[in-house]
């Protein structure tokens, strides 16, 4: 890297993944809209022909109106080879394909548990955990050996996992995990104000709303929050006893926007139960929660306002987006910088001394929870400096909402234990002893069993 008046030049990126169609095409937006950092990004996939799709589309972003940086794209043929000197190093992966999640969303659906995600909690996120551990401990020992010193920022869920399995293989790695779950919570924060107060405050800048953040990675919770001399909870409070039963916001008859709609009625229900705001989405908060509160028919999640995303959506996605791809790389479209709302430049931007940032991050606990494990990844805000990431320390969980982040957190240990000596009999524990399920042990064992069938080209060490 160069630091020049202000501006660092020739930093290197890798990008694992680099392949996919979203969220790279996101980080390019965001890359080219800095001005103060410019240089290269390998990318690396294991579908070389996505990657170097990208590597196309990356480049015609240095061309997109708008454009403040230049940023020259190419693939990497190995993961040592992307990860070789890089500065910074992102990973942004999908662990199998689709038809692997298909399995961990709806397979439990025949013994009774619905997922509204599948990614992160529960039984799908316990599947997907078996076989994307494996692949994050070679990328952390690739890190290891050919970019010690790099900074790595994970997009990848199960977040917590995949973050603590880094830490697992390579304990002196630079690693944390972003989510933007919080962030749009701090900005609902604020349009309650706006309604509440008769303000108008911008509710697209959510760092206008300080909060205390605790937790995990998608079962986060604010224990303070305010604007200026506002005390948030009070609005909240006030915004929450108002829209309990009917939810804000209307039924969206856009069929991706339906996937993700949201009328807010499950964070109301935790925080008038519990006292404390619940910062993450509905889809996610449902499945850190009995099975039975807010998942437990189709209909129950319809009353509570928010969908199932189902995997024959993500498919369909998928498609819309390859052929997104096919029209950037043929020109018959053109690259568009759009705001993301994601953090990962900026943070990039802190870690190279160019300013200060303050912002939510998945690391290991060093006792910013006391009263959760050391070791286990936790979300807290954190200080971003030159070269230099310092979390805040966020005090205790809370008494009342104790049980419910503790066992998130007895899962991610348990889970990474199991993983680590690929034992399936104590995955199997974890699986059944999740809040989601419906079933005695011998049920739980034949779907545990069918899950495991289902992706198993993914789990061949476990059966060595």
């Amino acid at each position: 890297m160069k630091f020049e008046n202000g501006k660092v030049k020739d930093i290197k990126i890798a990008y694992i993944g680099g392949g996919s169609r979203g969220w790279a095409w996101g980080l390019m937006s965001d890359l080219v809209s800095a001005s103060d950092i410019s240089g290269a990004v390998a990318l690396y996939d294991v579908d070389y022909d996505a990657a170097k799709a990208n590597e196309i589309i990356g480049n015609k972003f240095n061309n997109a109106k708008g454009a403040k940086s230049v940023w020259n794209y190419n693939v990497a043929s190995s993961l040592e080879e992307a990860v070789k000197g890089a500065n910074f190093i992102v990973i942004s992966i999908l662990p199998g394909t689709f038809d692997e999640m298909q399995s961990d969303v709806h397979a439990p659906e025949e013994y009774g548990t619905y997922q509204s995600v599948g990614d992160t909690a529960g039984l799908g996120g316990i599947i997907r955990s078996l076989r994307c551990m494996p692949m994050f401990e070679e990328i952390g020992l690739a890190i290891k050996d050919y970019a010690p010193n790099a900074w790595v920022i994970n997009y990848t869920n199960p977040m917590a996992l995949c973050v603590k399995t880094l830490y697992r293989v390579f304990p002196k790695i630079k690693a944390f995990g972003c989510c933007h779950e919080v962030f749009a919570v701090k900005k609902f924060l604020i349009k309650a104000l706006n309604e509440i107060k008769g303000l108008n405050v911008d509710t697209d800048d959510h760092t206008l709303a300080k909060v205390n953040v605790v937790g995990v990675n998608h079962f986060t919770w604010f224990t303070s929050a305010k604007y200026q001399d506002y005390d948030l909870f009070e609005i909240y409070k006030e915004f929450a006893q108002k829209y309990k039963d009917t939810g804000v916001g209307q039924n969206d008859t856009n069929w991706l926007n339906r996937m993700f709609e949201s009328k807010e009625r499950v964070k109301f229900d935790l925080f008038l139960k519990y006292g404390y705001i619940a910062a993450a989405g509905d889809r996610h908060l449902a499945e850190f929660c009995p099975g039975t509160w807010y998942l437990n028919s189709p209909k129950t999640v319809e009353d509570w306002g928010f969908a199932i995303t189902t995997v024959d959506f993500r498919k369909k996605y998928l498609q819309d987006k390859l052929e997104t791809s096919k029209k950037l790389v043929s020109g018959l479209e053109e690259p568009e910088i759009k705001k993301t709302g994601e953090e990962g430049v900026d943070q990039i931007r802190a870690l190279l001394g160019l300013k200060d940032l303050v912002t939510n991050v998945n690391i290991p606990n060093v006792g910013q929870i006391p009263n959760l494990p050391l070791g286990a990844v936790v979300e807290t805000n954190a200080v971003f400096r030159t070269d230099e990431l310092t979390p805040i320390i966020a005090g205790n969980i809370p008494k009342n909402i104790y049980p419910l982040v503790a066992k998130a957190v007895g899962e991610q240990v348990s889970l990474d234990e199991a993983i680590a000596e690929r034992d399936l009999e104590k995955a199997f524990m974890v699986f059944s002893e999740s809040n989601q399920l419906k079933v005695g042990q011998d049920k739980a064992r034949e779907l545990f069993n069918k899950m495991i069938d289902n992706t198993k080209e993914y789990l061949k060490d476990y059966f060595n």
